[in-house]
């Protein structure tokens, strides 16, 4: 009789390239500053030569999932095709900043779990500014339109947003500098060998 004995998943996979890739997974109510975070983090680790990639929620959306609406259906396939763009570039030695509310618990487990399946590193950073602060920066006016009764749906207003049970990292926008908010980040990411 042969017992197969499966073979230890390492700890974090090599690109066909030599460098190991992560994703990031920002995530926290609109305007709550994950987007300019990313950017930040983004930016000082091209300076270092790092192959990096900035997955925006909102680019992503217009570009490559404008089939979807806002049901939560919907937003969990929007979530599920991020997932699976950042954990292919990840594999390949990128490190993904993925910059999306990703409103759900639920969805944000299954990108980490493809993720782990794979030895793929995977950081959850919960950019968790206060709705009051969020309502008072209004980068896009979704909270405006929403108050005017003209949006519907509003991710942590008219909408759910689940927070994170055990992110690796918490961001607070509103006492934080962004370059401060990006080294937290960058730290983070120097520990798992990936700055």
């Amino acid at each position: 009789m042969t017992i197969a004995v499966p073979s230890p998943r390492p700890a974090q996979r090599a690109s066909p390239l030599g460098r190991s890739g992560g994703t990031v997974w920002f995530t926290g109510l609109p305007s709550a500053g994950k987007s300019t975070v990313a950017a930040a983090v983004a930016d000082r680790l091209r300076r270092t030569g790092r192959a990096v990639e900035v997955l925006d929620g909102d680019v992503v959306r217009r570009e490559l999932c404008s089939d979807l609406g806002f049901s939560r259906s919907d937003r969990e396939r929007n979530i599920a095709r991020i997932g699976y763009l950042a954990h292919m570039l990840a594999r390949h030695g990128v490190v993904v900043l993925a910059a999306v509310i990703a409103p759900y618990e639920s969805s944000r487990r299954d990108v980490r779990l493809r993720h782990e399946r794979d030895g793929v590193a995977y950081l959850e950073a919960y950019v968790a500014t206060p709705l009051s602060v969020c309502r008072s920066r209004d980068v896009k006016g979704l909270y405006a339109k929403q108050q005017a009764g003209k949006l519907h749906g509003l991710t942590g207003v008219d909408d759910v947003y689940e927070p994170p049970v055990t992110p690796e990292l918490v961001l607070h926008t509103q006492r934080s500098t962004v370059d401060q908010s990006a080294a937290v980040v960058l730290d983070a990411l120097a520990t798992r060998g990936l700055s």
